[in-house]
């Protein structure tokens, strides 16, 4: 398949030279004279590489006002700076830009196709190292095979599918961002940018001029480009977006009703931009209070995912302990360690109010805090995570208060049993097949003991012929 090249100068006799050598060379030249050419060529069907010409007359941007935006936009994109009257001090300003290289006029033919075919090559090795590097060092991945989790994994598949708007909702921490990214990984656009716009801790006019530019101007006099702008293509995932002022909200409901975009003192400009937006608050609530635009929800809300929150799916735990065990200690220099199953079950009885996140600081803070020195420690065990995990689960905190050694046999071991049976009812979520069979006890024996013990709700129900019944303890 040959290669796309585009051809930037303003003299056409220099383009049409080019574009002859190129050719005969197998690549597929296409040729353009000024900066507003070259964004209409780059918006259809970005070139594999660019050739270009600083100085342009009849541009509104020379040849480093391309280079800038292109470099921005497209950063593996090789572009070979050619001039006639440039200077050694232009020469080293496109190369700090990111030029690949940078050629005098005139210029030898052979020399210009050694370079070109290099900066391809170069190029390519780059992408190969990112996936590559995306594939196994960078893995993004969803850890875990509950139903709930299964049920997100093959929600993911269907959003990427599609192009519509989407909007995902979770508490903090529970991996929004990630989804976001396996969406945009997935999906048609997985080679294009992935921009991530955090509207927190930004004033409102902060947030205004990022998302949609300003006149704000960068050291070689060109206007930064927003956010949008870099997006083009690809995917821009908006977190927390209920957190954007109203007159940002407008401003966005206005871009997403034709996705055209025009900043201040430009023309406007048609833009391919996929929205994957998130939340850890009820939007129907903020709406109800005025704090968001009901039509902004809606045209962003064409799809929508639920992020479980970590307690919900605690059977993942165990999955996600070893997993986060051993990027830490890959990339971290930890040295890898195996959780206990009492420490297991500890963990899977805990609230986890920050989710995932909460769960792997709570790993690297237990690898941190006790290294290993000998075999005898090389299991963690309950009493090395943080204390704070141990007490924290209320069903067990009901009865600390209560000194069994003033109990009589029978008291005392009622009090165990119930204390026992609630936090492992807890760990599993209340499934009676999986507690019965962890502890040893029949599931109709079980049935019983929660009964007797008063652990069943009045509002239980549940179906004996169901192997995963679940009940509320």
């Amino acid at each position: 398949m040959s290669i796309d090249v585009l051809i930037v100068d303003d003299e056409a006799d220099i383009r049409d030279l080019i574009s002859d050598i190129l050719k005969d060379e197998g690549f597929n030249a296409k040729s353009a004279a000024n900066s507003t050419q070259v964004f209409k060529i780059l918006q259809d069907k970005p070139p594999a590489a660019i050739i270009l010409d600083i100085w342009l007359q009849g541009s509104e941007l020379d040849g480093l006002g391309i280079l800038e935006i292109v470099k921005k936009r497209y950063p593996l994109m090789p572009v070979i700076i050619i001039s006639g009257h440039g200077t050694i001090e232009t020469a080293v300003n496109a190369i700090k830009m990111g030029a690949y290289d940078y050629l005098e006029k005139p210029f030898n033919h052979d020399k210009l196709l050694i370079l070109l075919k290099r900066a391809c090559e170069v190029s390519k090795l780059k992408r190969e190292n990112i996936d590559l590097k995306s594939k196994v060092i960078n893995k993004t991945e969803l850890v875990g095979d509950c139903i709930l989790t299964a049920k997100m994994k093959f929600d993911i598949d269907k959003i990427a599918s599609s192009t519509s708007r989407v909007l995902i909702q979770g508490g903090i921490g529970s991996g929004k961002k990630l989804a976001a990214r396996l969406i945009h990984k997935k999906s048609k656009r997985a080679n294009r940018p992935f921009v991530i716009f955090n509207p927190l801790c930004m004033s409102s006019e902060k947030i205004y001029q990022e998302l949609f530019g300003s006149l704000e101007k960068l050291e070689n006099s060109m206007i930064r480009p927003s956010v949008i702008e870099v997006a083009h293509t690809g995917t821009l995932y908006i977190e927390e977006i209920g957190e954007l002022p109203l007159s940002v909200q407008a401003k966005l409901l206005t871009f997403l009703q034709d996705q055209v975009y025009c900043k201040a003192g430009e023309k406007p400009v048609k833009l391919d931009v996929r929205i994957i937006a998130a939340t850890s608050k009820n939007m129907q609530e903020e709406i109800n209070k005025g704090n968001f635009i009901e039509d902004l929800y809606n045209r962003i809300n064409v799809s929508f995912l639920k992020i479980p929150s970590l307690y919900e799916r605690k059977e993942d735990i165990p999955k996600l302990v070893k997993y986060f065990v051993k990027q830490l200690a890959k990339f971290s220099g930890l040295k890898e360690r195996e959780f206990s199953d009492e420490t297991i079950a500890a963990l899977q009885a805990y609230d986890w109010s920050g989710n995932i996140r909460q769960l792997r600081n709570m790993i690297e803070w237990t690898l941190i805090m006790n290294p290993l020195y000998s075999n005898n420690n090389g299991v963690i065990r309950p009493n090395m995570i943080p204390p704070e995990i141990l007490v924290n689960d209320s069903n067990i905190a009901k009865y600390n208060d209560i000194d069994v050694m003033l109990l009589p046999l029978r008291e005392a071991r009622e009090v165990f049993e119930r204390q026992y049976l609630a936090s492992q009812m807890n760990r599993f979520s209340n499934n009676i097949s999986k507690t019965s069979s962890f502890i040893g006890m029949e599931r109709s024996a079980l049935h019983r003991k929660l009964k007797l013990l008063g652990l069943y709700t009045l509002n239980n129900k549940f179906n004996d012929e169901d192997n995963d019944e679940n009940i509320s303890a």
